[in-house]
Parts: C-alpha cells; structure tokens; sequence
C-alpha cells in the first residue's frame, strides 16, 4: 500500500486554461480517492473521460501518468484499466 505525501504538486501544462487544470485534476483527485478509499465508478470514468478531452495524445497522457505516478504513487493507467474491468457501482483500487 503506498502512503499518500501531500506534499506534492500534480503535473500540469502550463497553457491549460483554467477549466482545463480544474479538469485534469478532478482526474488526480478520483485516483487518489480510489486508490485510498473508494468512489462510484462512474464518477471516476466520468473524469477519466474530461481528462481525455483536455489531453487527447497518448504520448501527453502517458507522460502525465508517469509524473502523478511519481509524485503520488498511484498509477493513472492501473486504476483506469480496473475501474473499466469492473462492473460494480463503487470502485476502490488497491495495487
């Protein structure tokens, strides 16, 4: 189980708009919450699928991925692909 150190900044594009960084970190916030306690399901695909429309390239996601993995230890990737495996109203997420 990875310990949560709020002392970290989550990794943005610095010519996001506001709207844009108020999306992308809806999407850190459920995988923290998913990976620490639980959420519905489909409030994390929901944010999942905001983030995609700020950050549409594979490379960019991928890129910002390893730097929320780094700084928070969830994975973006992992949690994605088992809330999108399951079939359950609420989702909780323990690597």
């Amino acid at each position: 189980m990875t310990i949560r150190n709020d002392n970290y900044q989550y990794p943005l594009n610095e010519t996001w708009t506001t709207d844009e960084i108020v999306t992308v970190t809806t999407l850190y916030q459920c995988v923290e919450t998913a990976n620490e306690e639980s959420l519905p399901t489909a409030e994390l695909l929901a944010a999942y699928r905001g983030f995609k429309t700020v950050v549409p390239a594979k490379s960019e996601e991928k890129q910002l991925g390893r730097a929320f993995e780094a700084a928070s230890g969830y994975s973006i990737y992992r949690t994605i692909q088992a809330a999108q495996a399951t079939n359950k109203q609420r989702f909780s997420y323990r690597s």
